[in-house]
């Protein structure tokens, strides 16, 4: 059963770290480019982010997404 999440890059990552590190590479800016929801292009904060991509699963689809191929870039 241990082994069962071992493919998974998003085992053991919350919705926040997702958010911070796409922040870092990306900024605000190029995060709200990349998924156009307002939480990321109008007065961008952590915490506005959470709340939003909580209630919102095609929106935290995409966000997740979009960390998993940042993930891929940085392993090449």
């Amino acid at each position: 059963m241990a082994g069962t999440q071992a493919n998974n890059p998003l085992h053991g990552v919350t919705l926040e770290q997702i958010i911070n590190e796409l922040v870092a590479c990306h900024g605000w800016d190029g995060l709200g480019q990349a998924v156009r929801i307002r939480c990321f292009t109008h007065d961008p904060s952590v915490a506005s982010s959470l709340k939003f991509l909580r209630r919102t699963p095609w929106a935290r689809a995409q966000v997740e997404a979009l960390y998993v191929a940042m993930l891929d870039r940085r392993d090449r």
